[in-house]
């Protein structure tokens, strides 16, 4: 019975990659014709929320999306959830409703297809370089003065131990909010970790759960509120997470 467990496992996951690429080949055309100018990045984001759902639907997850607030059209925030799997990028992108720009480790640009238009289209990081992370502010900024959110999972890592209801937030999505005076919107991703996990040989297709909390507005704050302000926002999705 393992054995067939394992089985299944393996060729759900397989699935999940094969959907994926599938999905991008399809829409390539489209795909790369709204790359090839900045200003046409809405309809990339576009074309990826369909993408985004595609999968999710193929792998037999059903998103629940509670919203204590919803977006504004036009207006920029900075996106921030816990990030435990891969499908946080495409949970993220069906819940945002205003397009916005992914800051995301370089590791991802090197999958097959997705990176292409990954590294592209987000802002990449060598979390080892503060070279590469001081030059994430002035890309984030520049996206930013062109009307487009940012998200960020502030964790920076997923970590290896599957126990860590929550790793401690880095300051970078904080220090970007302030000095835009853009809100933060918290997000709570409840069972992206029971479902796809990067445990190989885990998972299983149900419902998605995850709440959109309250803005944390930052007018008026200056970068010595930035602590404040991140531990608040840690503090919202610890308590979320650990009431279930």
């Amino acid at each position: 019975m393992k054995i067939v467990q394992l089985l299944l496992w393996l060729l759900w996951r397989i699935w999940f990659y094969v959907v994926l690429a599938s999905l991008i080949i399809l829409l390539f055309p489209f795909l790369l014709v709204s790359i090839l100018k900045e200003e046409w990045y809405p309809f990339f984001f576009r074309l990826a929320q369909l993408w985004a759902r595609g999968i999710l639907f193929a792998m037999g997850f059903y998103p629940r999306i509670v919203r204590e607030q919803r977006f504004k059209k036009g207006d920029s925030y900075m996106l921030i959830a816990n990030h435990t799997s891969m499908t946080d990028i495409m949970l993220m992108l069906i819940i945002a409703k205003n397009p916005f720009v992914f800051v995301g480790k370089k590791e991802l640009a090197k999958i097959p297809l997705f990176g292409f238009f990954y590294k592209r289209t987000c802002i990449l990081v060598d979390r080892d370089s503060p070279k590469s992370r001081l030059a994430v502010y002035d890309r984030a900024q520049k996206r930013l003065n062109q009307g487009l959110s940012i998200c960020i999972f502030p964790e920076g890592l997923v970590p290896d131990d599957e126990s860590i209801v929550l790793a401690d937030f880095k300051d970078g999505a904080f220090r970007l909010a302030i000095e835009h005076q853009i809100p933060i919107v918290p997000m709570t991703f409840y069972d992206n970790k029971k479902r796809f996990s990067y445990t190989f040989f885990s998972g299983s297709p149900g419902i998605m759960r995850a709440k959109v909390h309250e803005f944390i507005p930052t007018a008026g704050f200056t970068a010595d509120d930035k602590k404040a302000i991140r531990d608040k926002a840690w503090d919202v999705i610890y308590k979320e997470l650990t009431k279930q």
